[in-house]
């Protein structure tokens, strides 16, 4: 029996480790074709070799990429094309959090690298990705990795919600823009989640209780907990779906 995403050729950025390596090795259990994409090589391919080594028939792939640096970034969407002999799904994942404080102390260097990583590295990548759907008129679809911190206030670390709401609107806008063209633009919202990305706060007692005590499952995430999400949102399963931001937070919006 075939998988959720078979065949899919598909790019994930921000995969070298957490989140995004877990969401590539769903994608290749399901049976889509990966390339991931992150900023150092080293660690991309140390995150293929992990999936090489639970699927040893997975087809995976690599490639280096800032996502603040635009020639990159639009040097990714070629070589996905080319290398993958087009695309079908882009899941943006990569993103920074730099600065962990009160807004009115925020400098102006955390405040653009911020910017630049998480909503205009996204954007660039889904326009440049977009782009080469409509003029074949293939369709395709994206899954945005956005956050709860996109959903309501986020003392402390401000600039990182400010980024990860404005991917939820570029997510919505974009969904009803694109779906004339078969384009799908979907996203999730996680909430705290066990990665080497949220280290700081998984790692402080008080921050994990003031998350934990107003979350309905009374805990935080693995990262393969994501996985599931963005495979359905990504699959012909979810082919009446756009413009949804899912939240998989353990019940943290709601409670």
């Amino acid at each position: 029996m075939g998988g959720k995403l078979d065949g899919k050729r598909s790019l994930i950025t921000g995969a070298s480790r957490g989140i995004g390596e877990a969401i590539a090795a769903a994608f290749a259990r399901e049976g889509a074709r990966v390339l991931i994409a992150s900023r150092k090589a080293d660690g991309l391919e140390a995150a293929a070799a992990r999936i090489r080594e639970s699927q040893p028939e997975v087809e995976i792939r690599t490639r280096a990429c800032h996502m603040g640096k635009p020639e990159q970034v639009e040097a990714l969407a070629e070589f996905a094309f080319a290398e993958l002999g087009g695309l079908d799904v882009l899941v943006n994942n990569a993103a920074t959090n730099p600065y962990f404080g009160p807004m009115l102390d925020l400098e102006r260097a955390a405040w653009d690298k911020t910017i630049e990583v998480n909503l205009l590295g996204p954007f660039e990548l889904c326009r440049q990705v977009a782009r080469r759907w409509v003029d074949a008129g293939s369709g395709g679809a994206v899954v945005n990795v956005s956050s709860v911190l996109g959903m309501r206030a986020a003392p402390l670390q401000g600039i990182y919600g400010m980024t990860k709401a404005a991917l939820i609107s570029m997510t919505r806008t974009l969904a009803v823009e694109l779906a004339p063209s078969g384009i799908r633009v979907n996203a999730i919202a996680p909430g705290l989640v066990d990665t080497r990305f949220a280290s700081v706060l998984v790692g402080t007692p008080d921050i994990v209780k003031v998350f934990t005590d107003h979350t309905a499952q009374k805990r935080y995430a693995q990262p393969e907990e994501m996985a599931g999400a963005v495979v359905f949102l990504a699959s012909d399963e979810a082919s009446h779906i756009t413009g949804h931001t899912l939240s998989v937070d353990g019940g943290y919006c709601i409670a």
